[in-house]
């Protein structure tokens, strides 16, 4: 998949291999989606809470039944239909209906009652708790008295009270707002700690299955076969391994489970608002289809730009990459001004993506916040109006306020999290791709594996081809001995590190056989094999890490490599480095000569105590004086050794047992270098021609 391309927002079956990765934490999950949802019912409680603080507690009121207004057929009808909803005064008898239930009583009924007088819209009664009453309540006060000590008084005559005396009597009033009050900071602190809870496993869940993902993308490296790193560039395997991953994470901690919880607030909310009021509910659902079309239109427009602005920066990581590995090149050739523009140009599409989603955003959000501001203007037109005509409480009308603004928070963050999902699901693809991508070196069914090792070569009728149609090897056929040294020898191109990489079986031959002590390379156990060959490069790879870590790689005990440094002549220029073997390595080895770096190739090669060397252009880019150190070093590893030398300054070769040489995908001429000078052949004109070039000695023949 291109790095610019987005994914689909919902895929089962990447979600499906995904879940393998993810149901090893099961037990997590439903913890931090209990936690989820207890946050969830903490945020729907604290509007609902305030609603019960102002209609119980702070607005309270009550309205007198006046049943003389009725018939006696309406009374009797009236009691039996409302009873549950109302109570009764014993002295002087009467009944009282609270404010809060008004909701509960058809519409159709409580327009009649206030059209007959039943219930009158200026008579406010306010009920005073058992035992809160004062004896010098004021001369005249209409007070009701209920069966267990509660009294109710007309709203407008608590004015005549004195304040001390309003205290008392609003004394449980007091009491139970400053209990919902401190509830509701209760409510406020556990809903801290269970966010930070929240936020804590999620973040746990995210870097577990990452490691575990990284881990797996790793191995899967690791098994590849060198043709799958010909093809892909190491920036892009880097690429999945750290921002495909990465997006993965923050799918995991900001989108699956906070999702959840905005979708359990939404529901939440909506059935919240139907239970306090289904009328006015239903009206403010009539602007779901637009929130939703609004939603839709953002995340498509959104996902095109979000597109264009991950390719840009992938392609500003791409050039940043290239140019400053190739920093020499650019100020040695003073192309310094050219590669500027080059920048600017690709830094422009960049800005000019990022401001189009930013357009995009300044839009939506204006918008989200106008239908917003339109649902709350809406819900206090027709909710006050109820408020007024007593068919919907203050407390009620509060609430589905505070409810249309937390019902929008969550459609926003779904809309925003829109392009989060489809990058991770683009990702995911990616990662999947890379890993089901049939590269790997193929084992056989019961490997070889053996103890002792002779180190008999023999390459039988081998031809290779990097790509069909283009042999690179044909029918080459050779033999090499326990302990023998052979060189390679040939031109550039002509297949020599071919071979090498064959025998070291990063590719397989395309006909013929490899036989190692007899048995097919195919029938080796690859890891055994990797054992036994020690293979020392032209280009050597310096890892970060010390100089002791670097010969060690993590096999061989600290006493083996500084042996293997003495053998390999690689001591003495250690020694004199500031840490000696404790010495870090920077870049790349940057801190070393050419020379320093190819004795510590020597000297990681010889810690492993291979059964077979290889030695590939191994003092091809060396000065005499790092070379002689080279050569002394070589006629040690050798001894006793099978060693295969590929050279291309035949002076280093011409001591080997043997002399292949490989001339266009074949095996031209073999023998030793004094029966290949008598020949007259290839090998002499190629000795002729570097003696003279060069200087260096040659052996007549």
């Amino acid at each position: 998949m291109e790095e610019g391309k987005l994914g689909r927002v919902y895929d089962s079956r990447l979600l499906l291999r995904l879940a393998g990765y993810i149901s090893p934490y099961w037990k997590k999950i439903a913890f931090t989606l209990c936690l989820t949802l207890l946050i969830a019912v903490a945020d729907l409680a604290v509007p609902y809470l305030t609603k019960i603080a102002i209609d119980r507690y702070i607005v309270s009121s009550w309205s007198m039944i006046h049943t003389e207004s009725l018939n006696g057929g309406e009374s009797d009808e009236l009691i039996k239909g409302y009873r549950h909803l109302f109570i009764e005064t014993v002295s002087p008898p009467a009944l009282f209906v609270f404010h809060g239930n008004m909701g509960r009583i058809d519409p159709r009924d409580l327009r009649s009652f206030r059209a007959k007088g039943v219930i009158k819209n200026d008579e406010k009664y306010y009920l005073i708790a058992p035992g809160s009453v004062s004896e010098s309540l004021p001369t005249g006060t209409s007070a009701f008295q209920t069966n267990d000590g509660a009294t109710l008084i007309l709203h407008s005559e608590m004015a005549s009270i004195p304040h001390r005396e309003i205290l008392k009597i609003r004394a449980s009033d007091i009491n139970g707002v400053a209990l919902l009050g401190s509830a509701l900071l209760v409510l406020v602190m556990i809903s801290f700690c269970l966010g930070y809870g929240e936020h804590f496993m999620l973040e746990l869940l995210g870097q577990r299955i990452m490691q575990d993902i990284r881990l797996a993308l790793f191995k899967r490296m690791q098994a590849k076969r060198v043709p799958f790193f010909d093809r892909h560039p190491v920036g892009r395997l880097v690429t999945r391994a750290t921002n495909d991953v990465e997006n993965l994470n923050e799918m995991f901690k900001s989108v699956i489970i906070t999702v959840c919880k905005d979708i359990l607030i939404i529901t939440g909310i909506l059935a919240v608002l139907v239970y306090l009021n289904w009328r006015l509910a239903i009206l403010c659902f009539l602007f779901l289809p637009i929130i939703t079309g609004v939603t839709f239109l953002f995340s498509s427009m959104s996902r095109e730009v979000f597109r264009q602005l991950r390719a840009a920066v992938a392609k500003i990581n791409s050039f940043l990459q290239e140019r400053l590995s190739g920093m020499k090149v650019v100020q040695l050739f003073v192309t310094e001004a050219h590669q500027m523009d080059i920048f600017s140009q690709i830094n422009r599409e960049n800005y000019r993506a990022g401001m189009r989603q930013v357009r995009i955003f300044g839009v939506f959000m204006p918008i989200m916040e106008i239908l917003s501001s339109g649902a709350i203007a809406l819900i206090i037109w027709y909710g006050g109006g109820k408020v007024v005509s007593e068919s919907l409480t203050l407390g009620a009308l509060v609430a589905f306020i505070s409810y249309m603004q937390m019902f929008f928070k969550p459609i926003r963050d779904i809309a925003e999290k829109y392009n989060i999902m489809q990058a991770a699901m683009a990702s995911t693809e990616r990662i999947f791709e890379f890993m089901d991508e049939a590269d790997e070196m193929p084992q056989a069914s019961a490997p070889y594996s053996p103890e002792q090792f002779k180190g008999h070569l023999v390459f039988k009728d081998v031809s290779f081809s990097y790509r069909k149609g283009e042999p690179v090897l044909s029918g080459v056929s050779f033999e090499i001995r326990p302990g023998e040294t052979v060189a390679l020898v040939g031109p550039t191109g002509s297949g020599k590190t071919t071979i090498i990489h064959l025998l070291e079986r990063f590719y397989d031959p395309d006909e013929g056989t490899i036989l190692l002590d007899g048995v097919d390379l195919k029938e080796w156990d690859q890891k055994r094999l990797h054992e036994l060959l020690g293979l020392v490069m032209q280009d050597v790879f310096i890892f970060s890490g010390t100089v002791e870590e670097n010969i060690r790689l993590g096999s061989s005990d600290s006493s083996k490599a500084r042996e293997a440094a003495r053998t390999a002549n690689a001591y003495g220029f250690i020694q004199r480095l500031p840490s000696g073997m404790k010495e870090v390595m920077g870049e790349a080895g940057a801190s070393l000569s050419t020379g320093q770096r190819q004795l510590l190739s020597f000297a990681r090669a010889l810690a492993k105590n291979p059964g077979l060397l290889i030695l590939d252009e191994a003092t091809s880019s060396v000065d005499p004086e790092t070379e002689r150190l080279i050569q002394d070093a070589i006629g040690r590893m050798t001894a006793r050794r099978t060693t295969l030398v590929v050279a291309h300054r035949l002076s280093t070769v011409m001591d080997a047992g043997r002399i292949l040489v490989v001339m266009k995908g074949r095996i031209a001429e073999q023998g030793t270098h004094e029966e290949l000078m008598r020949l007259g052949g290839t090998y002499r004109k190629l000795q002729r021609l570097q003696a003279r070039g060069s200087g260096y000695p040659t052996k007549s023949g």
